[in-house]
């Protein structure tokens, strides 16, 4: 299995932490954060990419996706405060070669005053960790 989620969190978490050094950043699933604002980015899928799997079976790409969560909990301004951060985090996981396939408001249930954004990104990436756009 071609597997990068350590490497990719990593990467983004330590750029999102450089410019919100306050916020809560985690590679897990998060139902009530408990700090804000906060950061989920979890590996939501990895596959086998078909079309470049060897006859006998081998691994030499993985389709992978990645979801992503942004909660605010501010009094005034936390849609914008999301917004903010999704479109940081945005930008680096474009530089990393991923695409964005959705990126919308989410009702969080459980809590009304917090606000929370969701996106998923899709790759694929080699054995030899090169990550492409697809």
């Amino acid at each position: 299995m071609i597997d990068m989620e350590n490497e990719i969190f990593n990467e983004v978490s330590e750029r999102v932490r450089a410019k919100y050094p306050n916020i809560f950043m985690t590679g897990e699933y998060v139902k009530s954060p408990s700090s804000f604002p906060c950061v989920s980015l979890v590996e939501a899928d990895n596959a086998t990419f078909r079309n470049s799997q060897t006859s006998d079976g081998k691994e030499n790409h993985a389709a992978v996706m990645y979801e992503l969560n942004v909660y605010s909990n501010k009094t005034k301004g936390k849609k914008a405060e999301c917004k903010e951060i999704v479109v940081f985090i945005d930008e680096i996981l474009m530089e990393l070669n991923f695409t964005r396939l959705m990126l919308e408001p989410v009702p969080n249930q459980d809590e009304a005053t917090i606000y929370r954004m969701l996106g998923r990104y899709r790759a694929v990436i080699s054995k030899n960790k090169t990550i492409y756009r697809r």
